[in-house]
């Protein structure tokens, strides 16, 4: 049995009502408002708790190399299935250590992080903050969407902040360069709305 990941809690037991769902929205769609500050293809893009697939593979097809990262077996399988393409690897690893992802000492040009880190508590966050930031690549760009709303059954979610998100990048060298907040009109869940936030690894931030 497949040890339970801190974050993922429902995620499983509810795979195939969320593949569909997830998959009945557009890669392009969810990412209009903030595509502008994604690198040019190709580049290398590290798509943490890639969930069904969705994302990794809109990142393939405009010709990235992805790193899709996503700890429940039963959504990963099936985002392999979905979306089958030579430009995605996937792995099973997970915040807030990604220990196997920090192994292969690489890093990327964009570093994505979608409806993931409110699973995390505060303890958990300013742990894995600086495991983030350092695989951001000098002049590369990390995004990351907040889920803020009710929390659904089954589910394990926090209201963070954004200040307290810009605050943890900036100690690791990224500046914010975008804050976007919008309501959830893709899927239309009552009182469910979204922070987007963009930041920039600074060339001089290992120096």
């Amino acid at each position: 049995m497949q040890k339970r990941v801190s974050g993922t809690e429902g995620y499983a037991e509810e795979a195939a009502a969320l593949l569909k769902q997830y998959e009945s929205i557009r890669f392009d769609d969810v990412h209009r408002q903030v595509a502008h500050l994604y690198p040019a293809p190709p580049g290398r893009v590290l798509d943490i708790g890639s969930g069904t697939g969705r994302d990794a593979g809109g990142f393939a097809a405009l010709g990235h190399r992805v790193l899709a990262v996503e700890p429940t077996a039963a959504l990963r399988i099936a985002a392999m299935a979905l979306h089958p393409s030579p430009n995605i690897e996937w792995l099973d690893d997970s915040l807030p250590n990604l220990a196997s992802v920090i192994r292969r000492n690489e890093t990327f040009d964009l570093v994505m992080l979608s409806a993931v880190w409110m699973h995390l508590d505060e303890a958990q966050r300013r742990r894995a903050m600086p495991n983030v930031t350092r695989l951001v690549k000098d002049g590369g760009v990390m995004m990351l969407s907040l889920r803020h709303g009710p929390v659904p059954p089954g589910r394990r979610m926090f209201d963070v902040s954004a200040a307290e998100t810009i605050e943890l990048a900036q100690l690791g060298g990224l500046r914010a360069t975008l804050k976007y907040e919008n309501q959830d009109a893709l899927l239309g869940r009552p009182g469910v709305s979204w922070t987007w936030l963009a930041f920039a690894k600074r060339h001089s931030a290992r120096c």
